[in-house]
């Protein structure tokens, strides 16, 4: 970094997108039902359905700004990371343009699944949800490292957020 001004406009837009006390929100543009944040029993924030969605549904799509990987790199000092990979070499991070989907948080026994197509993620509802359920997803989280631990709270907990053939 070459001055002070660009050190903080790094920990502004890519550790600490939003401030630090910024509330998840729901942007309708990109649901297809009635959403709402709240306090999560997995993970710090959750988004809750506020009516009920029928299964193999789009229910939300998973948007941000769109990068590459030396970007996710640099931007994983983040205490908490919102990105979803759509190939080996292109991410979305959900933090900076996020539609909410990013605050959806991983059960290893989910109710929506992550369709990926021509470059859109979509949170696809794998059966009935009823209004006030959490939703979530399996993370199914790839590459390098070990175990990436799981309190998704689930009788059928895994234990960890990366498949077992990962583990």
């Amino acid at each position: 970094m070459n001055s002070d001004h660009e050190l903080t406009a790094f920990v502004r837009e890519v550790v600490l997108p939003g401030g630090p006390d910024a509330l998840p929100r729901v942007d309708p543009r990109h649901s297809r039902f009635r959403l709402a944040s709240a306090p999560s029993a997995i993970h710090r924030w959750g988004i809750f359905a506020a009516e009920p969605i029928p299964a193999r549904r789009r229910v939300i799509e998973y948007c941000g700004q769109r990068i590459g990987q030396a970007e996710v790199a640099r931007r994983s000092v983040r205490p908490n990371l919102y990105i979803f990979w759509l190939n080996p070499r292109a991410a979305i991070d959900g933090a900076i343009g996020g539609s909410g989907a990013e605050f959806v948080n991983h059960s290893c026994d989910p109710n929506l699944y992550a369709r990926v197509s021509r470059g859109h993620v979509h949170l696809v509802s794998l059966r009935r949800i009823a209004a006030g359920e959490e939703l979530s997803f399996d993370y199914r989280i790839i590459g390098e490292g070990g175990p990436v631990a799981c309190h998704c709270g689930s009788p059928k907990c895994r234990g960890f957020m990366n498949p077992p053939w990962q583990a």
